[in-house]
C-alpha cells in the first residue's frame, strides 16, 4: 500500500513539473513506420579545449525479427582487452523491454524483463556480483533503448517529453527513473557538401543526475541519427556517423 502511494505521488509530481505524464510502452506516442533495419558506425571522439582525440568506433545493428526489435552495439577501442557488446530486445509494437545484456572488460550485466525483473551485475574490478529480482510494477523503457525511441517520437520545434526508463547499476541506482527531452530545435547540417535539415534534440536523464545533457542530430526526412554530443565536465563527447547515405 505504502509503495503504491509513493508511486502515485511520484507520477503526480511529474505531471506538475512537466505538464504531462511520463511516457512508457503503455502510452507510447512513437511512429513505428520510422523503424527500419539499419547497420551503421559512429566515430567516437572526445573534445577538450581545441584538442580532438578519437577514442574508437561504435557500430549499431537494428533488426526487426517477427514481433521483436533487436538492437546490438559493438564498441571498438584500441585499449579494450575484451569485446564490448550491448544487446537489447524489445517488443516491436510498443518497445516494451524483454532483454538487455552488456559485456565488456569492466563488467557483465544481464536483465530479463518478464513478470519480474531479474538478472545480475558482475563488477569485474571488484569481483562483486549483484543479483536483481524485483516486481515489474510500472510501464517503462529499457535505458539502452530509449535513445532509439527519441528518433521515432513526433518531433517538432518546442517538443518536450518525459520518458520512464529502467536502469540497473548497483554502483549508482537501480529501478525506474526518467529521461527528459528538454528542447527540440530545427537546424541545417552540412555533411559532405550536402545540406541536411535535422532535429536537434536536447535530452537529460537521471543516470547522470541530469548533469550531462545529450544532443541528438536527427535527419528530418529519414530519422537517421547523424551525430550525438554529450556535455561532460571540461570536455565534450561526440559521436559522428561514418556513412551518411
Amino acid at each position: 500500500m505504502i509503495k503504491n502511494i509513493i508511486s502515485l505521488a511520484f507520477l503526480f509530481f511529474l505531471t506538475l513539473s512537466y505538464g504531462q505524464q511520463a511516457i512508457g510502452p503503455n502510452n507510447n506516442p512513437f511512429d513505428s513506420t520510422w523503424i527500419k533495419d539499419e547497420n551503421y558506425t559512429m566515430k567516437w571522439l572526445v573534445l577538450q579545449d581545441t584538442i580532438s582525440h578519437e577514442l574508437g568506433e561504435v557500430s549499431t545493428n537494428i533488426q526487426q525479427k517477427g514481433d521483436k526489435l533487436i538492437l546490438i552495439t559493438l564498441v571498438a577501442m584500441p585499449q579494450l582487452t575484451e569485446p564490448w557488446v550491448d544487446s537489447t530486445i524489445v517488443k516491436l509494437k510498443d518497445l516494451t523491454p524483454l532483454y538487455h545484456s552488456s559485456y565488456n572488460q569492466n563488467r557483465d550485466m544481464v536483465i530479463h524483463f518478464e513478470d519480474r525483473v531479474t538478472g545480475y551485475y558482475h563488477d569485474k574490478k571488484t569481483g562483486k556480483k549483484t543479483e536483481l529480482d524485483q516486481e515489474q510494477e510500472a510501464s517503462f523503457f529499457d535505458s539502452n533503448s530509449y535513445p532509439y525511441l527519441i528518433r521515432w517520437l513526433p518531433l517538432e520545434e518546442g517538443y518536450e517529453q518525459v520518458i520512464s526508463i529502467f536502469d540497473f547499476n548497483p554502483n549508482t541506482q537501480t529501478g525506474v527513473i526518467t529521461a527528459t527531452i528538454k528542447a527540440v530545435d530545427s537546424e541545417v547540417m552540412e555533411i559532405d557538401g550536402q545540406s541536411k535539415e535535422v532535429w536537434k534534440v536536447q535530452v537529460t536523464d537521471d543516470i547522470s543526475n541530469n548533469q550531462m545533457p545529450s544532443y541528438y542530430y536527427i535527419d528530418k526526412k529519414s530519422r537517421t541519427l547523424l551525430k550525438q554530443e554529450i556535455e561532460m565536465p571540461g570536455r565534450r563527447m561526440v559521436m559522428e556517423r561514418v556513412d551518411f547515405k
